[in-house]
Parts: C-alpha cells; sequence; structure tokens
C-alpha cells in the first residue's frame, strides 16, 4: 500500500506526482507531517501554499535529528528515513514552485 500525492493546475495539468509507501505514516506522524501528506483535509490544506510551512518544519526536523527518525524504518526495509527525506524535500519544492496547485492525495 501506498500514498499518491499529486499537485495539479486543471484536472489535466498536473504539475507535480509523487508516490510513498504508508509504512512511513509513523515516521510522518513523528515529524509533525502526518496530516500534511496523509490528510491535508483534516487541516483544510487544499493547495500546496497551505502546507509548505508544515512540511519545511518538518523537512528541518527530520535532518537535524535523521538518528532519531531512523527508528521508525520499517522493519521490512520497505519504508526508510534515507528515501523519505528525499520525498519530503521534493514534495515541498514542487508546493513552493506551484503554490496555487489543488492538492490531491490517494491512500
Amino acid at each position: 500500500m501506498s500514498l499518491d500525492v499529486s499537485l495539479f493546475n486543471s484536472p489535466s495539468q498536473y504539475v507535480y506526482d509523487a508516490n510513498i509507501t504508508h509504512n512511513l505514516a509513523p515516521m510522518a506522524s513523528a515529524a509533525g507531517i502526518y496530516n500534511a501528506l496523509w490528510h491535508p483535509e483534516e487541516i483544510n490544506a487544499t493547495h500546496a501554499k497551505h502546507i509548505i510551512e508544515i512540511l519545511r518544519i518538518g523537512l528541518i526536523d527530520l535532518k537535524l535529528r535523521g538518528n532519531y527518525y531512523v527508528k521508525y524504518n520499517a522493519e521490512n526495509g520497505w519504508g526508510k528515513y534515507e528515501h523519505f527525506v528525499p520525498f519530503v524535500e521534493d514534495y515541498l519544492n514542487a508546493c513552493i514552485e506551484n503554490p496555487e496547485s489543488e492538492i490531491i492525495v490517494s491512500r
């Protein structure tokens, strides 16, 4: 199972699309970015601009305390810190570049 995140400007103009395993949900939760990633509707985040600061703060913490977050690596190897940080960084950059884009998630 996985999380698909997308940003789009219109139904036919996707500007970003990425996928990550659900096994990283505990790490996202510990970093304070779970809702921004998995359930943006629960924090009334409909557009990329709504989650930029949340992702930025979470990413900073992920990078500063990497040793803390590796304990959330999935035991089965599917979902590691080393994959999650670039995912968050890429998504944050896409949000910054496309702040008015709508967020779509598929869980």
